[in-house]
Order: C-alpha cells, then sequence, then structure tokens
C-alpha cells in the first residue's frame, strides 16, 4: 500500500508540472498531456477510484514515453 501511495503522489507531481506546461504551451509536444493532469485530478480529489491495475498500465504504458518525450524537449 504505501508503494501504490508513493507512485500515485509522484503522478500528482507528473500531472501538476504537465498542467503548468500546457498553461505556458498548449501545444506542447508531451503525447496524452490532458489524460496526465486528468489523472492527477482523479488522484488528488477522488473523483474515481483509482484502480492498482491502471496505475500499473500507466507505469509500464505511458512513462517510458513521457521520459523519452521529456528528454527531447530538454535537449532542444
Amino acid at each position: 500500500m504505501m508503494l501504490q501511495q508513493a507512485i500515485e503522489r509522484n503522478l500528482e507531481i507528473i500531472g501538476e508540472a504537465v498542467n503548468c506546461l500546457l498553461k505556458i504551451d498548449p501545444e506542447i509536444k508531451i503525447t496524452s498531456a490532458r489524460r496526465m493532469v486528468d489523472t492527477r485530478n482523479k488522484i488528488i480529489h477522488g473523483y474515481d477510484e483509482i484502480q492498482p491495475e491502471q496505475i500499473w498500465n500507466i507505469i509500464i504504458n505511458h512513462l517510458p514515453l513521457l521520459k523519452q518525450e521529456v528528454e527531447g524537449l530538454l535537449d532542444n
């Protein structure tokens, strides 16, 4: 449970950072940026129950791409 909470906290931070980036540049080249912000809102505000499978899906399928895209943006 503690690991899940730590991961959710990090997803909150990522979602907030992406939200700030979208305010600066709404056309920023980050895949699923809006979905990251929406996930952050669900975790923080408890709009919906987040299932462990959803968290795992984000870790496996979305974070590696996000890492690549952020590294690409930082290189420019």
